[in-house]
């Protein structure tokens, strides 16, 4: 999949014109690509459009206006956008107090490394890989970050295993195990990324 480039993020005003369709189109877009594991963490799937989406609301929330404000979101947020053979993800711990917050930050260090794509009913295991520059800045010890970036690499005999059969997304962490089958049109949104 092609990276972004300064050319793809439109200034703030003339995002403001095209943000309720471009909006509504990620919205819908996220249905499919979003899965839910278990009942605190979900992983959005990561594509082109849905990084664009994220510059571009970062540069509206913030008021980013130069040309060197927006390349250090491209550095950023490009490596996100996954190439042929792979998967990208964002993996998100969804708590919203902060009693949840004590309970389940500390109980799930490290499972950024917990996640894996089983194919063909578990005889494929696809581990994770946690973003290295991101997992440097989000991992502690004592306490996880609430949200990780992570992805896969699939061999074309994968790939084709992923196309052909069902594909179960496991969390597989000593505080947190769940899993979730993927249905149809993630599945084919995904396959979309991986080839």
């Amino acid at each position: 999949m092609n990276k972004l480039t300064r050319d793809d993020i439109v200034d703030n005003r003339a995002y403001e014109e095209e943000r309720a369709e471009f909006r509504a189109r990620i919205i819908a877009l996220k249905r499919r690509r979003r899965i839910s594991v278990g009942p605190v963490v979900s992983l959005v799937f990561e594509n082109r459009d849905t990084i664009r989406f994220q510059i571009q609301e970062m540069s509206r929330a913030e008021n980013l206006t130069s040309d060197v404000e927006i390349e250090n979101e491209l550095r950023v947020y490009n490596p996100l956008i996954p190439e042929p053979g792979h998967l990208s993800a964002t993996l998100f711990i969804e708590l919203t107090t902060e009693a949840e917050l004590r309970e389940w930050l500390p109980r799930l260090v490290g499972i950024e490394r917990s996640v894996s794509l089983l194919l063909g009913g578990g005889d494929e295991v696809v581990h994770c890989v946690p973003d290295p520059d991101h997992e440097a800045q989000l991992s502690r010890q004592d306490v996880t970050a609430a949200v990780h970036y992570i992805g896969f690499e699939l061999s074309d005999e994968q790939i084709a295993a992923f196309a052909e059969g069902a594909v179960t997304l496991a969390i597989e962490h000593p505080g947190y195990r769940y899993m979730t089958e993927l249905g149809g049109e993630t599945r084919a949104a995904l396959l979309e990324d991986l080839r």
